[in-house]
């Protein structure tokens, strides 16, 4: 009954219509926002799902010039110049102004929900063919990468290729400098530290980038014996203790703009530049993304000398929480696994291991955007559960 409608009035003076539901709740519909939004086939087009409706012709100062309710299920408004149009209940239950109802939209839209994790961290597995050809498993799949971040896909082909599938599956591959997919292997005269044996300290991916890539695929093709073992830590996790911690700390990194540069040849030549705040926050002040990556960190750093000091400080004490032994997760890849993860949230690294006369570790790597991700995921929820 809470979506049927008891009563609907228009006040002119606040431009305002109002709708009473059956279970006694309210909502306030501004009317310009209503003309705005009319779904006649005059100002909607269904089958782009787009407004039609010019800007310029929309009066913002509008008011309904009547309103009826037709069945509990629907209202009807004509406009001053005769225009009509309709709303069915569900459709403004959904999009109702207040602050709980828009909460729900998020949370239905966005999937908001974090699961923080440390060295705690059970990582999430699931078979690499069930997310290829059940709905369900690639639905909980996104869904648990969205959430906690990380999910390790176990069992598939230890070749290069599958990746391809992978993005296939989602939609497509983000393309980068490096190509479409990289190899991530000791390489002579190599175009990123990655390509070597040595340490990786915990970084993002391509912060030198205006618009990081927001999902990372790599996928364990041969594993060295000793040593190659990988680390990640929850970046949003670390920065919220570093918030607590030290605010001022925080405070720099969040609105520091930090030089990032790399320039080679791989897929093509390339020599880029950006500027990232380390810590990236929304309007409301939560993180949204870390963009750390000490290797392509410039030497070029555009601000005034006395604060470069207290940055590095902050950097510091930053760097050291992401590497506690409290926050970290160790784990070693097994030729045929691939992990997925949240390369805005989650930094990653790798142990050192020993070069050989061969190749003796190969993981092939691949990016995602985040709007691809969440497109495919709820195109497979609409699919899963059955909604709207």
């Amino acid at each position: 009954m809470s979506r049927a409608i008891q009563k609907v009035e228009a006040p002119d003076a606040e431009h305002l219509v109002r709708v009473h539901w059956a279970d006694g709740s309210e909502s306030r519909y501004p009317c310009v926002w209503l003309r705005d939004n009319c779904q006649c086939p005059d100002c909607f087009l269904s089958s782009a799902k787009a407004r039609r409706l010019l800007f310029e012709d929309l009066d913002v100062d509008i008011v309904a010039k009547e309103v009826t309710l037709t069945d509990r299920k629907k209202i009807s408004i004509t406009w001053p110049d005769e225009h009509t149009s309709e709303y069915e209940a569900e459709w403004l239950k959904k999009r109702c102004f207040s602050e709980a109802a828009r909460a729900e939209m998020r949370e239905d839209l966005f999937l908001p929900e974090r699961q923080y994790w440390g060295s705690d961290l059970q990582l999430p597995e699931i078979p690499f063919e069930e997310i290829m050809y059940n709905d369900r498993s690639a639905y909980q799949w996104l869904c648990t990468l969205k959430k906690v971040g990380i999910v390790l896909l176990t069992g598939a082909a230890a070749r290069q290729g599958e990746l391809v599938k992978l993005g296939h599956r989602i939609g497509f591959l983000r393309l980068t400098f490096y190509g479409p997919t990289w190899q991530v292997q000791d390489k002579a005269d190599a175009n990123n530290v990655a390509y070597t044996t040595g340490k990786l300290c915990f970084h993002t991916d391509y912060p030198v980038l205006q618009h990081p890539p927001g999902v990372q695929f790599l996928h364990c093709i041969k594993q060295t014996a000793a040593g190659g073992d990988s680390e990640v830590v929850d970046g949003f996790h670390v920065s919220n203790k570093l918030k607590q911690q030290n605010p001022q700390a925080y405070q720099i990194l969040s609105s520091t703009a930090v030089d990032y540069t790399d320039v080679g040849v791989d897929y093509c030549d390339f020599a880029v530049q950006c500027k990232q705040r380390i810590i990236d926050v929304d309007y409301r002040g939560q993180v949204v993304r870390i963009n750390y990556n000490n290797a392509t960190r410039d030497t070029v750093f555009d601000i005034p000398a006395e604060k470069v000091r207290p940055f590095y400080a902050a950097l510091k004490e930053f760097d050291d929480l992401l590497n506690s032994r409290e926050h970290k997760f160790t784990y070693k890849l097994k030729p045929g696994d691939i992990v997925t993860f949240d390369n805005w949230r989650v930094l990653h690294g790798r142990q050192s291991f020993q070069s050989g006369s061969e190749v003796t570790r190969h993981l092939e790597g691949a990016y995602a955007d985040w709007d691809v991700v969440m497109s495919r995921l709820r195109l497979l929820r609409k699919r899963v559960l059955n909604r709207d």
